[in-house]
């Protein structure tokens, strides 16, 4: 009975760790065909994977994220202009955002599972994706941050002071 369990045993943890190897396999062929531009082959493999995300190690979930993002990226350059709802452009680009932000934050959270010249590219890629989002980005004082609502206005010119609110008459 105990060289029945350890048989078992055994044989679950060999199938466990071909599984993983299996998940590793997928993202390795769906990185390749994404390298050989067949965009589409490798969005069906990274749907595939995605329920699988937490078998992978932080480096491979941020290669995952990452190469998912830019495919829906490169996608959205080869499909069809659609309109108002419909328009698969914009579904690509959304998913595109989404994934390279998630790129983005495991990077930041656990370094090393992209390039240097890949984080050049997310960064310059997610930049295109926050105009379609934030729009007018350039017209941003510097740092990127939006006006302090808080603060009031400066006068119209030098000579003219700001109005006192008058006193309400009784």
């Amino acid at each position: 009975m105990r060289r029945l369990v350890s048989c078992v045993l055994l044989f679950s943890s060999f199938a466990l760790a071909s599984g993983c190897a299996t998940y590793t396999q997928d993202l390795e062929r769906a990185r390749s065909h994404y390298e050989a531009n067949r965009f589409e082959q490798a969005l069906a493999l990274f749907r595939v994977l995605e329920n699988d995300q937490d078998s992978f190690s932080v480096p491979e979930r941020a290669q995952y994220a990452y190469l998912r993002g830019m495919t829906d990226y490169r996608l959205a350059d080869l499909a069809p202009q659609g309109t108002g709802v419909s328009d698969p452009r914009k579904g690509y680009r959304d998913n595109a955002r989404h994934w390279l932000g998630l790129a983005a934050a495991i990077e930041k959270q656990a370094a090393g599972g992209i390039t240097s010249e890949q984080k050049n590219r997310l960064t310059e890629t997610l930049a295109d994706l926050n105009r379609d989002v934030y729009g007018g980005a350039e017209a941003l004082p510097e740092g990127g941050a939006a006006p302090d609502a808080s603060k009031p206005d400066a006068p119209a010119s030098p000579e003219e002071p700001p109005s006192e609110p008058s006193a309400p008459t009784l």
